[in-house]
């Protein structure tokens, strides 16, 4: 039967456990990759398909933008419904998007393919971290799971761009795409033999279709009018409409959480909890930074110094190694010290890579000027995502799971949708200055990509002021089942990792444990 108990509630050790922890990292994996697998194959596919300088980046952001506005509509049903359905509802839908997008022959089609992706995605994220949340609630496994699941989400983005390279010199652009397609075949039948879904929800299940309208509208109208703001400038009438039509959306969004919604896709009490507001608020600016990075980092490479698809995809691999580190090996080593520590220093270790990266010119060498930077960068993205993706879910109720990871994906994603807009065109104007002022293109693109960098550490800047706000949960000892947490004041984690009925906290240390 699909719709088994869960873990935490059993007490039991979850079947299949290694299938599971695989679904849920290869889906948080194609999650991640996804967004940046195409960044490789931009300039050829800019070429092939006659997209211009600003357009380009809704290659990426047809993918984020529905993804992110969909996510807490997914997250809700992955709560009410069968989260195993949900999940391979969504791989379905993301195989047969990357199958779509890999035969386009035009522009538009390949935008479409992609937020077909994204639709798909946005439903395998929430119930990927759902899964893992409710499954391994012992906290030496939920340490190792989250430090896997961190690294599937931290190298996604580099691993993306190697095989990115790999794919586009060796074969063509279209295999970027199409090569998700034995994948996603792949993950639906692992998931299909080992992701269960909770016990029925009680009493009625309805969602909330005019809030989930009001969230994509809103999201997709403020990205399309930042990034129409860059190209077309701030006060021509497409960008202000497209400003305020996003504005009144996600104002409408709130205000229907609040009032009207029956059963809201994101109650906002959930925002009592400081280690959900203030870890989500820090997740989306590393969301915003690292997409941005990857973003310019790799058009750098290939359109300022020359490296080929393939170059450019292995300069990214000692990044990638370096995240992987970062999330589990580092992170396993501070979080002894608190989920606090590790995210506060994945931050300073991050912007310290981002501006030594920005020091990179038009004669930069791979050895002297981007290799080190980028595997310091590596090593704070892997200890960011893993410490604030485990602080935004351990405090939260089993049956509030599927919403805490929808949320958590949200701001990741959000902070990259809008983050790149912004970015872009700070990086852009830039260098049309620079080219103005005599410098040669090269030079001109060095100077906007290396602008484009230091406010993407600016943004973490930001996300180290939340993630001060973070509550400093501790992991237990193994052994520790009793308190399951070090933290005095953070009961609701330990009953979490306790994984029985009889240690839940009441609803005043719920509330004393989320301040």
């Amino acid at each position: 039967m699909n719709d088994s108990r869960s873990p935490a509630t059993t007490g039991k050790s979850p079947p299949r456990a290694g299938l599971i922890l695989l679904a849920c990292c290869v889906g948080q994996l194609l999650v991640v990759l996804d967004g940046t697998i195409m960044n490789v194959a931009l300039p050829v596919i800019q070429g092939a398909l006659h997209f211009d300088a600003n357009s380009l980046q809704w290659v990426i952001n047809a993918f984020t933008v529905p993804m992110a506005g969909l996510l807490l509509l997914s997250g809700r049903m992955v709560d009410l419904f069968s989260r195993r359905a949900i999940f391979l509802t969504g791989v379905a839908l993301f195989t047969a998007g990357s199958l779509v997008g890999g035969l386009a022959g035009t522009a538009t089609l390949l935008i479409v393919a992609r937020a077909s992706q994204g639709i798909g995605m946005a439903m395998v994220a929430p119930a990927t971290l759902s899964v893992l949340s409710t499954t391994f609630t012992e906290p030496k496994a939920r340490a190792k799971a989250f430090g896997l699941w961190g690294a599937a989400a931290g190298s996604g983005g580099a691993l993306g761009v190697l095989a990115g390279g790999i794919i586009t010199d060796w074969l063509s652009w279209r295999w970027v795409l199409l090569v998700n397609v034995p994948v996603g075949i792949g993950l639906f039948i692992v998931a299909a033999m080992s992701v269960t879904s909770l016990p029925a929800h009680p009493g009625r299940r309805r969602l909330d279709v005019a809030g989930a309208v009001a969230v994509t509208l809103g999201i997709a109208a403020l990205v399309f009018g930042i990034a129409q703001g860059s190209r077309s400038g701030w006060g021509s009438p497409v960008t202000l409409i497209s400003l305020g039509l996003g504005v009144v959306a996600l104002a409408f969004f709130v205000f229907d959480q609040a009032k009207l919604a029956e059963q809201p896709l994101m109650p906002l009490s959930i925002f009592r909890n400081r280690a959900v507001a203030a870890g989500n608020l820090a997740l989306l600016c590393v969301g915003a930074a690292m997409v941005s990075t990857f973003y310019f980092l790799t058009l750098l490479m290939q359109l300022v110094l020359h490296y080929s698809p393939l170059r450019t995809g292995l300069a990214y691999l000692p990044l990638s190694v370096s995240t992987i580190i970062g999330a589990t090996v580092l992170a396993g080593i501070l979080g002894k010290l608190g989920t606090r520590i590790g995210l506060l220093v994945g931050q300073v270790v991050a912007i310290a890579g981002l501006i030594w990266l920005s020091f990179a010119g038009a004669d930069a060498s791979y050895a002297a000027n981007l290799l080190g930077p980028s595997m310091v960068f590596g090593v704070g993205v892997g200890l960011m995502i893993t410490s604030a993706a485990n602080a935004a879910t351990a405090g939260v109720e089993e049956r509030q799971q599927g919403l805490a990871s929808g949320l958590v994906t949200v701001s990741q994603t959000v902070g990259a949708a809008a983050g790149l807009a912004v970015l872009v065109g700070i990086a852009n104007a830039h260098s049309t200055d620079v080219a103005a002022s005599g410098a040669s293109p090269p030079e001109a693109l060095a100077a906007g990509y290396d602008r484009g960098f230091v406010a993407a550490a600016l943004l973490l800047v930001l996300g180290f002021a939340a993630a001060i706000m973070v509550p400093n949960q501790v992991q237990a000892p193994a052994g520790d089942k009793a308190t399951g947490s070090k933290a005095a004041g953070n009961k609701a984690t330990g009953s979490k990792a306790a994984g029985s009925k009889a240690t839940r906290p009441t609803q005043r240390e719920k509330v004393r444990s989320s301040r």
